[in-house]
């Protein structure tokens, strides 16, 4: 590790359970944020700042005015742009040393598939459940470990799925029911600081999966309510009917 290295991560490397040899695994690393909106902004940043060696950035969308409120990744001048040209110019002026991957277009089932192969964690920052179900299904069989968030109005969640885990739940067996698509912060809109909050705790939960340190959030929801500022620890059990992993 360079010198320059050692004073950028120094104080990440002070904490014994990360130390020189931990930097070096997160160096190393590879990460897929998927969505890079609300939560997606602080997922990518304070990865790409804690020196994940390669992000691989994925949205289809532009950035929209309405959009700045929350998703502190992009800022005026950007409107009209990719979302992942935006994300990655504001991470490259954070970090110019990680590698970032832009995917610009909708992923189908085989690109995912291919994506989620490369990554050693992933991250849903999506906000429809037809890419969280179809995400899952991907990461369950490649066994990649998935932290997936989510935030509408004054509430968020939290939640890790680890599928080397024998009798480890999936997203489905939390949301078995392939209906509709959940609102969308754009119909029932949502809080700017709460995405920060939830996506922040993906972004440590995806650290210390990568770390292999301290109590993840596997197997567990982890339910915040803004308002009343609230915190609801809940189990996860395996749905031996799960269509996906039962």
């Amino acid at each position: 590790m360079q010198d320059e290295q050692l004073l950028r991560y120094s104080r990440q490397i002070f904490l014994p359970e990360v130390d020189v040899g931990g930097q070096q695994v997160l160096l190393n690393s590879r990460i897929l944020v998927l969505g890079l909106g609300g939560l997606g902004s602080p997922v990518a940043m304070y990865l790409a700042s804690s020196g994940v060696g390669t992000i691989t950035l994925a949205d289809f969308d532009d950035v929209d005015l309405s959009n700045l409120q929350r998703q502190i990744m992009h800022g005026t001048s950007d409107v009209g742009s990719p979302k992942t040209v935006s994300a990655a110019k504001r991470l490259r002026e954070m970090n110019p040393e990680i590698e970032l991957i832009e995917l610009s277009e909708k992923l189908n089932e085989q690109s995912l598939r291919a994506q989620v192969k490369l990554a050693n964690v992933v991250l849903d920052c999506t906000d429809n459940f037809t890419s969280r179900f179809l995400i899952n299904s991907v990461c369950l069989e490649q066994k990649t470990p998935l932290v997936s968030g989510a935030a509408v109005g004054f509430s968020g969640q939290l939640a890790v799925f680890d599928f080397f885990k024998f009798s480890a739940p999936c997203y489905q067996c939390l949301y078995p029911a392939e209906g509709p698509d959940a609102d969308h912060c754009s119909d029932t809109g949502v809080v700017g600081p709460l995405v920060g909050v939830i996506g922040s705790l993906q972004a440590l939960e995806a650290l210390k999966i990568i770390l292999d340190i301290g109590q993840s959030f596997a197997a567990k929801l982890l339910l915040f309510d803004a308002l009343d500022g609230r915190w609801h620890n809940v189990s996860i059990p395996a749905d031996p009917d799960c269509p996906v992993c039962g």
